[in-house]
């Protein structure tokens, strides 16, 4: 009997506690962890994959690494303006779900997911038959067979934009109605399939660079399939037709770009920041793009935790500011902060002892050895204390309507401190790959600051996105 009301106790002391910092005026504590557990799992599966993808190509020599290092940095930039379109039906979609407006709640939905596939298919007209100039203005300093392999690989990745924006925006939606669990059987399917084909037409094919973006393809495609049959056949919260996405309303489309624009905007020039910075990693030869490539894989599996929050904060503020229950909502902004910077620290204290065989994963020459433990090292210092502030802040803005203030405060830490700064350690000081990734880890500090000074006043909760 003693140890029955032990554990009884017990338990009634972390639902007590669990309700104290999770529950808000419209959602409890376990509404808040059934969006969190999906995301989290869903993050924790993509850095896996990314790892062994990375790790796969990795076999077909130092030349393909760093031309899929290379295109993908461009490749970000693309993928993150339908996310960022995505988050702006997300925001909406859970503000409307959160008034209780099932109506609004479907028309957002079509309109976020029409706006994604229009551009995605704009994007990758333009990509495929530029594909060349733009790697040239980009990357003319790579050696002659990266080139090669990289406008191969682009225009592959090109062709399967329009598929990965559909499972972007209903993905998106999902999220918005706190269907995480949806969300996260319709990433594996396109994750799991990616890692299969990977295994099959690199691993025993051997297609190298041809063999990657066959699997892209293929599993884009297939996630594609199955976002439309489950949002038109099985969801029962939305009840979205194929029609729907041909009746644009203006008023609807406008609430979703007034998010989805600076959303997608700072993406645009946070990544094209980024892109400049690899632009000048290919001049410290393609030793330093393995480097960069490996240590970036290594890096999403520390962030695991938070970048689940990160898109559960969208779902949980927006549903949050709904209601009009601003006082919870930054209550959660609070706790989620708390909560991924405990849980990132968490991860890299488990991949510390772990990380030479997580290396030996990549097959990376020897001689690169010491510089990726040295960055890993530095990261599992910097990732822990800083990451959170700089990107799980920021969602929880764009939630409220202030991403216009988002993109402004990016792009000055982005162009002050990690493009300027990363060339002046890099180059300038000869510091290489690793004064590159010093310049990162500082600009985090002041974007961090900048959003979180933000989220201290009243200015952010004064936008009205829904009627």
């Amino acid at each position: 009997m003693l140890e029955v009301s032990a554990s009884l106790r017990f338990k009634l002391w972390i639902s007590k506690v669990l309700d104290r910092y999770l529950s808000g005026e419209h959602l409890n504590y376990r509404q808040v962890i059934a969006i969190i557990i999906p995301l989290f799992f869903d993050q924790l599966f993509n850095g896996i994959i990314s790892m062994l993808n990375t790790a796969m190509i990795s076999s077909s020599g130092t030349a393909a690494v760093a031309a899929v290092s290379m295109v993908d940095s461009l490749n970000v930039i693309m993928l993150n303006i339908f996310i960022g379109i995505a988050t702006g039906g997300t925001v909406i979609v859970a503000q409307y779900y959160g008034a209780g407006k099932a109506e609004s709640v479907t028309k957002a939905a079509a309109n976020a997911v029409a706006a994604v596939i229009f551009s995605a298919v704009i994007i990758s007209i333009v990509l495929t038959g530029f594909h060349d100039s733009v790697l040239t203005l980009l990357f003319k300093s790579a050696e002659p067979d990266v080139f090669a392999n990289a406008k191969i690989y682009l225009i592959g990745s090109a062709l399967s934009y329009p598929f990965v924006s559909v499972i972007d925006a209903i993905s998106g939606v999902l999220r918005g109605i706190g269907n995480s669990k949806s969300y996260f059987w319709l990433s594996l399917i396109k994750n799991g399939s990616n890692l299969l084909f990977n295994i099959i037409f690199l691993k025993i094919f051997n297609f190298g660079i041809i063999g990657l973006i066959l699997s892209i393809i293929l599993s884009r495609f297939l996630g594609m399939c199955c976002a439309f049959i489950y949002i038109r056949l099985l969801n029962r919260q939305i009840v979205l037709h194929f029609r729907d996405l041909l009746k644009i309303d203006c008023k609807m489309l406008r609430r979703i770009m007034f998010i989805g624009i600076p959303s997608a905007g700072e993406q645009v020039f946070f990544n094209a920041g980024k892109l400049i910075t690899q632009s000048f990693i290919v001049t410290m030869g393609t030793g330093a793009l393995a480097i960069n490539a490996i240590c970036n894989s290594l890096m999403v599996l520390m962030e695991t935790g938070g970048l689940g929050l990160s898109l559960a904060i969208v779902t949980v503020v927006g549903i949050s500011l709904g209601h009009g229950d601003y006082k919870s909502a930054k209550k959660y902004v609070r706790v989620f902060l708390i909560l991924g910077s405990i849980s990132v620290a968490l991860t890299c204290l488990i991949m510390l002892p772990l990380l030479s065989p997580l290396i030996g994963f990549f097959s990376p020459e020897p001689q690169l050895l010491p510089e990726i433990m040295r960055i890993c090292y530095i990261c599992s210092v910097t990732t822990p204390l800083f990451w959170c502030l700089s990107f799980v802040s920021p969602a929880a803005l764009r939630a409220a309507g202030d991403g216009r203030f988002v993109l402004v405060s990016s792009l000055i830490s982005m162009w002050t401190l990690r493009v300027v700064l990363g060339y002046v350690l890099g180059i300038v000081f000869k510091l290489g790959i690793l004064g590159v990734w010093l310049a990162m880890f500082i600009e985090w500090v002041l974007r961090g600051l900048m959003y979180n000074i933000r989220l201290m006043g009243k200015k952010w909760l004064s936008h009205k996105l829904i009627d």
